[in-house]
């Protein structure tokens, strides 16, 4: 369910009273029962669904189950903003998450919007993030985000690290590492043969030969040198201003980002509403919205589901090409 502070419990409830989805899968919702009704109540929707506590969790018929953390005595409606208590709750959601899929109690974890600070407040310091403790919990020892838009993919060598940090951990193997997770999500989870890469540069018009920074040269070139000489196709390093229009005229299937802002500013430019965070390297597929917890709307009902609708569909997606599935039949007992 994420933070309870923020938009999560929202995006839930307007995601899963569509009809569409529940033809396509069933759903456990890892959160607070009493918020979620309460949210549904105030969006004026019917949302039927069985609840059970948490520790109860086994494979269900229902179309929904809330999976409730009752231990966590919240109110239905959280104050605003970064808090110690949404962090202890929205950890322990995901943490309950991680383990049911670890015993194949589910097929695909969605998360909603964490906050990274409430994560900190709960003492949670060493892993700011989904991906850092998805990594950490399923032993993985490189992962990689990648954002799916309908007119563009984008792979980031650098995750949740400050802008003047990146120097000091940019290498050869995060960059080869991103590409290498590209490539094999492109043709294992989206069917891809032999996709297509391009990598950015770090640096204004790719260092320009050196002349502004020879990141390019020393980490980037051999990056790329070592994926094409591995049978991937990719090239670069280009100027990451330009690139992005040629992925977006369908020149390239994917672009591998340097940092965070690099690759997040176009996809978010184009399919505000629309694109999916999609965890590479796990043994277990992870979405999530693009979009963080927007502590500024949420228990108002202006919180919009696309991208959390994009990504429930997203993992559903994924798991019926990673197991041959078709969508879910009609009838209850199937």
């Amino acid at each position: 369910m994420g933070d309870p502070c923020g938009v999560g419990a929202e995006i839930i409830v307007k995601s899963l009273t569509r009809a569409d989805l529940h033809r396509r899968a069933r759903f456990v919702v890892f959160g607070l029962s009493e918020q979620l009704t309460y949210t549904a109540d105030s969006l004026e929707q019917t949302w039927p669904f069985r609840r059970d506590h948490h520790e109860d969790i086994r494979r269900y018929d229902d179309d929904v189950v809330v999976l409730d953390y009752d231990e966590f005595d919240l109110p239905a409606t959280m104050p605003r903003g970064p808090s110690k208590p949404g962090g202890l709750a929205s950890l322990a959601f995901c943490e309950g998450a991680i383990e049911a899929a670890k015993i194949g109690l589910i097929d695909a974890i969605v998360t909603a919007p964490i906050s990274k600070t409430s994560w900190q407040l709960a003492g949670q310091k060493k892993l700011p993030g989904h991906t850092e403790l998805l990594a950490d919990r399923f032993n993985c020892k490189h992962v990689a985000m990648m954002f799916v838009a309908p007119r563009l993919k984008v792979v980031l060598a650098t995750i949740h690290e400050s802008l003047f940090d990146i120097r000091n951990r940019f290498t050869i193997g995060c960059v080869f590492n991103a590409i290498e997770l590209a490539d094999q999500a492109l043709s294992g989870w989206f069917g891809l043969d032999k996709p297509s890469l391009a990598v950015c540069g770090i640096n204004p018009h790719a260092g320009e030969d050196g002349q502004f920074g020879d990141e390019e040269q020393r980490v980037i070139s051999p990056a790329v040198l070592m994926a094409s000489e591995a049978g991937i196709r990719v090239d670069g390093p280009f100027p990451a201003d330009t690139l992005f229009v040629k992925a977006v005229e369908g020149k390239y299937d994917c672009v591998v980002a340097m940092y965070h802002d690099q690759g997040l500013i176009p996809i978010k430019l184009l399919a505000w509403q629309e694109a999916v965070n999609l965890t590479l390297g796990l043994p277990v597929i992870r979405t999530s919205p693009d979009h963080g917890t927007a502590f500024d709307i949420a228990g108002r009902c202006k919180a919009h589901p696309g991208s959390m609708t994009a990504a429930i569909n997203l993992a559903i997606d994924l798991v019926d090409r990673k197991t041959g599935a078709s969508a879910r039949p009609e009838t209850k007992d199937q």
